[in-house]
């Protein structure tokens, strides 16, 4: 079996609807190595969420296989998909998802209590740059603020695997390079393997690795030698 993280094996996603049915992934093979920055990109329907919910263990596949630190999470049983979402996965997505009658703090620390190894949320909401904002409810924070408390939730659980669904598709240029300069760091400083779903092509050259994704299909997989650090992407 491959030494990679996470191992992907001839995936495919058919959703049915009476006697219609859709082929959201087909023929879906590639491997990320543990603390690797993959970049998945491709446009809209491209298949791209889909293959995250599937490897986050929100969903399940119609064919193939999935690994992940050893496990079959293809093969996984519903308590132990829940034991595997809830443990070693942390999930940033697109419009925060937060709670909005628990404060930033509340949110963090609800997160982190399902975590083995959590990490105290007033510490990670410190290094995402909201120590002063850690008893303001999400509707008193800016789109910014949101996105960095859905980071610091998922930080919070000490994952083995984070998995970004558009992370900066709601901000500004500014703020959503600040979110990006977080996730790289959390990569390089904790170890961590993240994943990032986007339609942005700029952010490709701050990845170890590259996947390419059309129409439900890999259209290829770049292992990158060399890796521009977030300050120096421009869109």
């Amino acid at each position: 079996m491959s030494r990679e993280f996470i191992q992907l094996e001839n995936v495919k996603k058919v959703y049915r609807t009476g006697e219609v049915e859709l082929t959201a992934l087909r023929d879906v093979s590639f491997s990320v190595a543990r603390g690797e920055i993959c970049v998945i990109v491709g446009e809209s329907g491209a298949g791209k969420t889909t293959l995250l919910n599937i490897l986050g263990g929100m969903d399940r596949l119609t064919e193939g296989r999935i690994f992940v630190d050893g496990g079959e999470v293809s093969a996984y049983d519903e308590k132990a998909l829940m034991e595997y979402r809830r443990h070693d996965v942390g999930f940033v997505f697109q419009f925060y998802n937060l709670i909005p009658n628990l404060t930033a703090m509340e949110n963090v620390e609800l997160a982190a209590r399902l975590g083995r190894d959590a990490l105290p949320a007033r510490e990670v909401l410190r290094q995402v740059g909201l120590a002063e904002r850690t008893e303001n409810f999400p509707s008193q924070l800016s789109g910014g603020e949101q996105q960095r408390v859905a980071i610091a939730r998922a930080l919070a659980k000490n994952p083995k695997l984070l998995l970004c669904d558009e992370p900066t598709g709601a901000l500004d240029y500014e703020t959503g390079k600040h979110i990006l300069k977080l996730l790289q760091d959390s990569c390089r400083e904790k170890g961590m393997t993240v994943l990032i779903i986007t339609h942005n092509k700029a952010l490709c050259a701050m990845a170890d690795r590259v996947v390419r994704v059309k129409s439900g299909t890999i259209v290829s997989e770049t292992r990158q030698s060399t890796v521009t650090p977030v300050e120096k992407l421009e869109w």
